[in-house]
């Protein structure tokens, strides 16, 4: 019997902490992970032009109303549609348009606009 008991506790500790950092969206800690400076550079070549005027309907960088329902998607979903593309809300092509950016370039720079939000 407590044997049950103690594996159903720890499987209420498991399924609630899973269930916490869903909703935690991206933390310092995603950010952390990518390098903001090679960001900034590939924002400022390739992001830009989009990003700042709201083109197309991409989230304006620095405007949180805009990144925060996508925020809540976590960082690996977020560099993952601007890797491959994403056409439900809007229009980001695959990596920016830039065919010539490493995925680590995309990601970068997807952490240099999110950290502008944070």
């Amino acid at each position: 019997m407590g044997r049950i008991i103690s594996t159903l506790a720890l499987s209420a500790v498991c399924i609630l902490s899973f269930g916490l950092d869903a909703r935690a969206g991206v933390t310092a800690a995603d950010i952390a992970k990518y390098d903001l400076a090679s960001g900034e550079s590939v924002y400022n070549k390739s992001c830009a032009a989009c990003h700042t005027s709201g083109i197309l309907k991409a989230p304006k960088t620095g405007v949180k109303a805009d990144w925060t329902a996508r925020l809540g998607q976590g960082m690996n979903t977020l560099v993952k549609k601007s890797i491959d593309g994403y056409t439900a809300e809007g229009n980001m092509p695959a990596k920016g348009g830039d065919a010539e950016l490493t995925d680590k370039q995309v990601g970068d720079a997807v952490a240099y606009m999110v950290k502008q939000v944070l």
